[in-house]
């Protein structure tokens, strides 16, 4: 009985810091979710704050139907029969899976206030592992993981069969001078961040 009550009063807590992130949402916050890809396991402070009511399986996140259909028939090349419209598909996959692995990204593993957040969060909440069993997230976030490899599968398929039809990119892996060129627009931003930061420093200093 007393770990029954316990468990209650650690739901009950986990209610009440969601409310206040609902206070403070900003208008775009639904609009800028529904944009960021499904791999994009960068969280902002919204979704830390957030974070009791997903794991109550109150705010899952859905999975798109362009994801079920690659679970069920990951190598079907129904209504792709041409290049433009192998594009359009994998296109359609980038905008929810996030950029290929072959292109190069600016600090993908970089810690932010975000994440660092959300692992803060995690490590306050009393018997979350236990909530998060029998809430059914634990089945939610395998069936999204799931769904993701099925996309990131059917990319892969879909831009091979490209190339073999001799289509031009996205319809096919990206050529090497396309990579060159995003890391090098990658290197150019962070050395201009770096000398913005540098000048902000020193014209900090002679006020």
């Amino acid at each position: 009985m007393r770990k029954v009550w316990l468990i209650a009063a650690a739901a009950g807590t986990l209610l009440v810091m969601p409310a206040q992130a609902r206070q403070d949402k900003p208008a775009d916050a639904k609009q800028e979710k529904a944009e960021r890809p499904l791999t994009d396991g960068n969280p902002n402070l919204v979704d830390a704050a957030k974070t009791p009511l997903s794991d109550l399986n109150i705010d899952k996140k859905d999975i798109p139907p362009t994801l079920t259909n690659a679970i069920a028939e990951p190598y079907t090349l129904d209504g792709l029969k041409g290049c433009k419209k192998l594009s359009s598909a994998i296109t359609e996959l980038d905008g929810i899976l996030g950029p290929d692995i072959e292109m190069p990204q600016e600090d993908r593993e970089k810690l932010s206030s975000g994440r660092i957040a959300k692992w803060v969060v995690a490590k306050f909440i009393p018997f979350r592992g236990l909530i998060r069993e029998i809430s059914g997230a634990n089945d939610q976030e395998v069936q999204l993981r799931t769904a993701v490899q099925a996309g990131m599968a059917r990319r892969a398929f879909l831009k091979g069969v490209g190339e073999a039809r001799g289509c031009k990119y996205p319809a096919r892996p990206a050529p090497a001078s396309m990579i060159a060129a995003r890391k090098a627009e990658i290197v150019a931003a962070r050395e201009q961040k770096n000398a913005d930061k540098a000048e902000g420093k020193t014209v900090a200093k002679a006020d």
